[in-house]
């Protein structure tokens, strides 16, 4: 039980006093005229003479976020969704009544204001109350003002108080709703449909990862928060829309990281009659259609290091990789024994049931990801580790698949789609295979799937886009719990 707060307990005398006033402290509306933004850019660079001709009333409304007293007058700073502006409340102007009332006001109380426009002596834009009126009294204070909320947990835990007090945070927010925005511009400028697929699937596919499970009382049966959308969108590409793109929820019943939470965004998509090289070019073009129109730059700093988007990006075959940027021995890359002593000698994670591809997999993830930087390509993947993606007409023991790092953190995922129903119906088999040898994360045999793989797939290429992530690099966020509204976390006590 929360203990006894007495900045809490003065806030509801005054509540009591404001009823006994007969005045409702939670009235239901009032009509703004403009806001603050709006205010300044239209008359904040007028002169004193030119704002007293304007001879016109304006009605604003916000959070006030401080109070300067001076007995008869006051002064204070409230915010609206689009700025802060200073607001001058005298009594003698207006009246008694209503000075009696903004005295019982805090800060953190929304305030209406009905006045004019002027400027201090200290030449401060300000509106000049002719009439206020209270919108909404809090009963709890805000953070401190000179310090914010700076415990970070709290920050995500009352993300509502981090929007109030942290204009960074509020900025980072903007600007993703800015970077969604400018992606689906992107992709419906390319002849890109937009779609929408179940959240809730009888099977989850897609990806290889551990579900969350529920159950539908009315239809009597199990269904599977989506771990990813890609065999709905490529039934969708069957179905004829040769280029589909969504972006939406995916969840994975996983661990919770700086860089993982298991509620999160992507971005996916398909195109018909083009290959994983083609989609190299067309993210490289995403990219830079979103820093031009995002950031006015192709370069930026994330987390102190410099990263340049311009063309062309880096590509390196994966096996290349680990060799020259992770200084793996090429000569042990087939030994299995070999490659989970080695895992567990460097301290990472592994089972003994991983086959070859995820062991390297799991090798390349300590040893070469960290280190690439600036946008880099790395493609031809296991075979193993890639159940949906196509076979490479040259080596069949690899696929033409590649993922997408920057700044130590993997982006995107993209191959050339697997149509060979009988091809995948082997790959699904062999998931099975692990998946009842104890292997949670593998991938279930979908029938249905298959089905519609044999009523043809078109040559297709596509893409898997992490939304968070691409945040955290162009807001320069060190968590992905700082570009997710509400993220994840274990419950404690109020």
């Amino acid at each position: 039980m929360e203990k006894s707060n007495p900045v809490i307990e003065e806030r509801r005398k005054k509540l009591d006093l404001i009823k006994e006033k007969g005045i409702d402290p939670y009235p239901s509306e009032f009509i703004c005229t403009i806001t603050a933004r709006d205010a300044k850019q239209r008359f904040g660079h007028l002169r004193d003479d030119q704002l007293e001709r304007l001879n016109e009333t304006f009605s604003m409304a916000g959070r006030i976020m401080a109070i300067r007293n001076f007995g008869r007058a006051s002064f204070i700073h409230f915010k609206d969704g689009t700025d802060k502006i200073q607001g001058y409340i005298k009594r003698d102007m207006v009246g008694e009544e209503q000075y009696s009332l903004f005295r019982l006001m805090d800060i953190g109380d929304f305030i209406g204001i009905e006045g004019s426009f002027f400027r201090t002596r200290t030449g401060e834009f300000t509106i000049l109350a002719h009439s206020i009126r209270l919108l909404t009294k809090s009963l709890r204070p805000l953070p401190e003002k000179w310090h914010g909320l700076t415990d970070i947990e709290l920050r995500y835990r009352m993300r509502y108080l981090d929007l109030i007090v942290n204009e960074k945070s509020r900025e980072v927010f903007i600007k993703r709703s800015r970077i969604i925005e400018v992606i689906r511009e992107f992709f419906k400028e390319r002849g890109f449909l937009e779609v929408e697929t179940p959240m809730m699937q009888p099977i989850p596919g897609g990806a290889t990862a551990r579900p969350f499970k529920t159950y539908h009382n009315a239809l009597g049966m199990h269904l599977y928060l989506r771990i990813a959308p890609e065999l709905y969108l490529k039934r969708l590409v069957i179905g004829g829309f040769e280029r589909v793109f969504e972006i939406n929820r995916n969840f994975r019943n996983e661990g919770v990281s700086g860089e993982h939470n298991p509620e999160f965004t992507m971005l996916e998509f398909y195109m018909s009659y083009a290959t994983y090289e083609d989609l190299m070019k067309l993210t490289e073009d995403l990219f830079q259609f979103i820093l031009e129109r995002v950031i006015g730059s192709k370069r930026l700093s994330y987390q102190g290091k410099e990263i340049d988007f311009s063309s062309p990006w880096r590509r390196i075959p994966f096996f290349e990789a680990l060799k020259e940027i992770g200084n793996f021995p090429s000569e042990i890359m087939e030994d299995k024994k070999m490659l989970s002593a080695i895992a567990k000698m460097r301290g990472i994670p592994v089972t003994g049931r991983e086959n070859r591809g995820k062991l390297l997999t799991k090798i390349f993830d300590h040893l070469v990801e960290p280190r690439l930087v600036q946008p880099t390509f790395i493609y031809g993947y296991p075979i193993e580790v890639s159940p949906l993606a196509k076979r490479n007409r040259d080596n069949p023991e690899i696929v033409d698949r590649f993922e997408l790092f920057i700044a130590g953190k993997e982006i995107a995922n993209a191959f050339n789609e697997l149509n060979d129903p009988d091809d995948q119906r082997q790959r699904f088999l062999q998931q099975v295979a692990e998946r009842e040898a104890g292997d949670e994360e593998a991938q279930f045999m979908d029938e249905d799937y298959l089905m519609a793989l044999e009523y043809g797939l078109p040559p297709t290429a596509g893409e898997g886009i992490g939304i968070d992530r691409l945040v955290m690099i162009l807001t320069d966020s060190p968590s992905i719990r700082d570009v997710i509204l509400f993220p994840h976390m274990r419950a404690r006590d109020l």
